[in-house]
C-alpha cells in the first residue's frame, strides 16, 4: 500500500513539473502593459481594452461599427477592415474579450452572459445613443445574435462573418479534455499544440494587398499569451457557452426586425459552409455573401472582399 502511495505521489508529482513550468513566468495584466493607442474602461466584472477609431471626414459621417471578435485571436484581427469602414465615414470600435488580448483575465465562467453583458456595458460606457452596426466574427457571431436579439432597439444591422451557432451538432462538453483539474492540465501542458506554434490558421498567405499573413499574425497573436489567464478563458468558455448550435436565439432574431447579413468561405473547416444553408432557413430576409474557396480565415486573409461586402450590406439598408 506505501509504494502505491509513492508511485501514486511520484506521477503527480511528474505531472505537475510540466504545468507549473508552462505558468512560472506568466504575468498579470495591468493597464501599462496595454498599448497607447488603446484604452481601459472598468466594467462590472474587470477592465476591458478597446480602441476607437474615427474617420477624417466627420461630415461624411455615416454610423458607429462595433466590431466583435472571436475565440482566442482579439481585436488585432481587424486591421485589414477598419480603414475601409473609415474611408466611407464610419466611426470604429474594437475591443478584446475578457481573457484575450489586453483586457483583464477575471475568474468568473466564461459564459453567455459574460459576452452579451460586456458588449452591452461597454456601448453603454462609451455613450453611445445612436443604434449601432455590429460585426462579429466566428464566436463573435453568437455574442452579436444574442446581443441583437435582446436589445434589437439598439442595433442598426449585424454582419456575421463565417458565424457559429448554426449547426445542428452539439460536441460534447462532457469530453476528457474539459474535466476539471485534467482538462486544465491538458490545456495548459499543451498548450502550444493548440495554439501559438508553427502554422495556427487554415491559410498562411494571401496576395490580398490588406491581408494580415501569418508572418504578421503570429507575433502579434502571441502577444497575448504572456499574461496570465489566456488559456483559462478559452477552456471556460469552451465549458459555459454553446457556441456550436445557437439556431434558437437566431429564429427568435429573425422576428426583431434587425437587418442581417452572413459572409462565408466554402472551405471553412473550422465553421462549416455547410451551416449557411441553416442560415439562409432561420434568416430568409438576410443577405449570404459566399466567398469561393474562402476559409475561416477570410476576416484577415481575404479582407477587402469581406469588407467590401460589408459596407454594400450596410449602405443598402441605411435610411
Amino acid at each position: 500500500m506505501e509504494k502505491l502511495f509513492l508511485l501514486v505521489f511520484l506521477i503527480i508529482g511528474l505531472l505537475a513539473i510540466p504545468y507549473f513550468y508552462q505558468i512560472y513566468n506568466l504575468k498579470k495584466i495591468t493597464i501599462d502593459d496595454i498599448p497607447e493607442s488603446g484604452s481601459w474602461v472598468k466594467l462590472s466584472r474587470g477592465h476591458i481594452y478597446y480602441e476607437w477609431f474615427l474617420p477624417k471626414n466627420e461630415l461624411e459621417y455615416k454610423g458607429t461599427l462595433v466590431l466583435v471578435h472571436g475565440f482566442s485571436t482579439p481585436s488585432f484581427v481587424w486591421r485589414g477592415l477598419i480603414n475601409q469602414f473609415l474611408d466611407k465615414g464610419f466611426k470604429v470600435l474594437v475591443y478584446d474579450h475578457f481573457g484575450r488580448g489586453y483586457s483583464e483575465r477575471p475568474r468568473i465562467p466564461y459564459d453567455k452572459d459574460l459576452y452579451v453583458e460586456t458588449l452591452r456595458e461597454l456601448i453603454a460606457s462609451q455613450e453611445i445613443k445612436e443604434k449601432v452596426h455590429l460585426v462579429g466574427y466566428s464566436m463573435g457571431g453568437p455574442i452579436v445574435g444574442h446581443y441583437a436579439e435582446s436589445y434589437p432597439e439598439h442595433t442598426k444591422s449585424a454582419s456575421l462573418i463565417a458565424p457559429a451557432g448554426f449547426s445542428k451538432i452539439s460536441p460534447s462538453t462532457g469530453s476528457w479534455i474539459t474535466m476539471p483539474i485534467i482538462g486544465d492540465w491538458f490545456w495548459r501542458v499543451f498548450s502550444n499544440r493548440l495554439y501559438g506554434v508553427g502554422n495556427m490558421s487554415e491559410t498562411q498567405f494571401s496576395d490580398d494587398p490588406l491581408s494580415i499573413n501569418e508572418d504578421e499574425f503570429l507575433p502579434l497573436f502571441q502577444k497575448q499569451l504572456v499574461f496570465t489567464g489566456f488559456n483559462e478563458s478559452l477552456l471556460s468558455t469552451v465549458r459555459n457557452f454553446n457556441l456550436f448550435d445557437a439556431r434558437e436565439m437566431y429564429r427568435s432574431l429573425n422576428n426583431k426586425n434587425v437587418p442581417i447579413s452572413a459572409i462565408w468561405g466554402t472551405l471553412d473547416g473550422v465553421v462549416p459552409y455547410s451551416g449557411s444553408e441553416e442560415f439562409k432557413e432561420i434568416f430568409p430576409n438576410g443577405r449570404l455573401i459566399t466567398i469561393e474557396e474562402g476559409t475561416h480565415d477570410v476576416t484577415y486573409r481575404q479582407p477587402t472582399q469581406v469588407g467590401r461586402a460589408i459596407i454594400d450590406f450596410i449602405d443598402s439598408h441605411q435610411d
